[in-house]
């Protein structure tokens, strides 16, 4: 059986997709890419077919993680699909609950920062519009909140 995990952010251009790759990394380092399946999405349709961002892919070369994947939408079908929905920051959280509202699938959402172990951010702030530094520390945030998604999947 696998565990499916869905990172959400606003365009699925920046921090989403460099969660799902940088999960994937670390899925494949622990030999465990036949149990554990990762993909992403965004809240808005603003780059759906784009590319991860240039500036972001560059960050993550940095540490020799490569960022694939093309931009996607949010759809009311990831609910049922995926065991965990992982939104970035609080307004990706507040968009993806108000999409069930009968609160069917409220415990499946939760803030990817929650599983970080050693920052004490509780948002994956998004660089777009900042320099080379916001990126890197997304980065940064991100390979420690997907250490610890990947002991909490890993555990449960």
């Amino acid at each position: 059986m696998n565990y499916k995990l869905l990172f959400v952010c606003l365009g699925n251009i920046c921090r989403s997709p460099s969660a799902e790759n940088i999960m994937n990394h670390l899925i494949k380092e622990a030999d465990l890419a036949e149990k554990i399946i990762c993909d992403s999405a965004g809240t808005s349709a603003y780059h759906i077919g784009s590319a991860p961002d240039r500036r972001m892919r560059a960050a993550a070369k940095k540490r020799n993680i490569i960022l694939e994947g093309t931009a996607r939408k949010f759809k009311v079908s990831d609910f049922e699909e995926f065991d965990l929905i992982l939104a970035m920051d609080r307004e990706n959280y507040r968009d993806i609950i108000y999409l069930d509202p009968q609160e069917k699938y409220r415990d499946k959402v939760q803030m990817m920062c929650s599983f970080a172990q050693n920052h004490n951010d509780k948002e994956i702030p998004d660089p777009y519009y900042g320099g080379e530094s916001g990126f890197d520390y997304v980065i940064d945030l991100l390979l420690d909140s997907c250490s610890g998604l990947l002991e909490y999947v890993v555990r449960n």
